[in-house]
């Protein structure tokens, strides 16, 4: 396995974010991808000490944000101890590489960053497997001639190579086999995945979906009265968790999976298939959204967007709408409604308004706070309890 360093409070790097941004894009918006960046680097063991935003029709070939803009964030870097460069978009290997010639500190783009959390969070020897897989695939195409310290891990068999070989030939060789052992292990892992899911039974599957860090596993321990970890940082969750749950009189399986992101790299979509099974498998997705993150919307659309990548957009679904005691209504221009001018919407004012007409199963609360939950329970009982009967039309003597 890799070995990655989880960093402490007082071993943060200082950091720059750094986003190219249309001329026609609107700042605010620029202004909550970064948000959500900052709260990547935080989550990875960074503390954002500036932002930078270049402003071009598209990403500059050669180093992304242009020679203007690199002798502007040099000058800053040089003067502040800055030690860690943060991208916003996946950067080529070409604009990597003339990036940290030009700069000479530490760069990661935002599909490496949450490839570097990922690592960070992986606990069992699956989730490692994954992100090791991951990892691979994404240096495979960004080596340099910089990695003949594989070889050493690769071991003395097998490593014979012509006197003219290059460097850079054995290196992406041996990362080839590293990518094609894993896979095989996963392979393997997988089969054992799905065996056990068959063996859970005849009974109806739950999965809790959504954008990282919006309260699915603080909702699976209030169901399923389990511990499972849960953090106010993303991607606290990269192992599924299946607890049994039973509301009334009626049992079920009910599954945490990992979050879903803007921009997820599509090496950890790959390499996380079988985590995302349990949504694809599932009979209900139970769709938990935090609404008082200003850019739920759009979370919203990531998520239903990741679930038809992955074929899972045609399952029964409830959206439950989390963290209701932290949600304030921003004002709408030229619309006046009386409940604008309260902090804390009420269940019925929420009831009123055009969220609870966005799916036929909607529902409002605070799993933390718990609030409104056995509304909650009711609507995620009558549902499992219709799949139920229509699954099985002769096996109805719990009802």
């Amino acid at each position: 396995m890799i070995e990655y360093k989880i960093k402490s409070a007082n071993d943060l790097e200082n950091a720059i974010l750094i986003t190219v941004a249309g001329k026609r894009d609107d700042i605010e918006q620029v202004e909550e991808y970064l948000d959500e960046l900052q709260f990547l680097a935080l989550t990875y063991g960074a503390d954002t000490k500036k932002r930078f935003v270049q402003r071009l029709e598209r990403p500059d070939k050669s180093t992304y944000i242009g020679k203007g803009k690199i002798f502007e964030i040099k000058e800053y870097i040089d003067q502040n101890n800055i030690q860690l460069l943060i991208f916003d978009d996946e950067l080529s290997p070409a604009q990597q590489k003339n990036l940290e010639k030009e700069l000479k500190k530490k760069i990661l783009d935002r599909n490496f960053l949450i490839l570097q959390i990922f690592a960070q969070r992986a606990q069992t020897a699956y989730a490692k497997t994954q992100v090791d897989l991951a990892y691979y695939q994404y240096m495979l195409p960004r080596l340099v001639g910089l990695w003949t310290h594989l070889e050493r891990q690769r071991g003395g068999t097998g490593t014979r190579s012509g006197a003219g070989e290059k460097e850079i030939e054995t290196d992406r060789r041996i990362i080839r086999d590293k990518i094609s052992l894993l896979k095989e292990k996963l392979i393997e892992i997988d089969k054992q995945m799905v065996t056990q899911r068959k063996s859970r039974g005849e009974l109806i599957r739950v999965a809790l979906v959504g954008y990282t860090n919006v309260g699915k596993s603080t909702i699976m321990n209030m169901l399923s009265k389990s511990e499972v970890f849960a953090e106010n940082k993303l991607f606290a969750t990269l192992d599924t968790t299946t607890r049994k749950v039973v509301i009334d009189n009626i049992p079920f399986l009910l599954s945490d999976t990992v979050g879903f992101i803007r921009k997820l790299p599509h090496q950890l979509v790959e390499s996380f298939k079988s985590t995302l099974d349990e949504a694809r498998e599932a009979d209900l997705l139970l769709h938990v959204v935090d609404i008082s993150h200003k850019n739920f919307e759009e979370q919203i659309q990531v998520v239903s967007q990741t679930l038809t990548d992955i074929k899972a957009s045609d399952k029964p679904t409830i959206i439950v709408f989390n963290k209701i005691d932290a949600y304030k209504p921003l004002p709408v221009a030229g619309v006046s409604f009386d409940f604008q001018e309260t902090e804390v919407l009420s269940l019925d004012d929420l009831k009123k308004t055009w969220m609870n007409k966005l799916n036929n199963a909607c529902v409002f609360i605070s799993a933390s706070n718990k609030e409104n939950i056995e509304e909650f329970k009711k609507i995620v009982y009558d549902k499992v309890k219709e799949l139920h009967i229509k699954r099985y039309p002769y096996n109805n003597f719990l009802y």
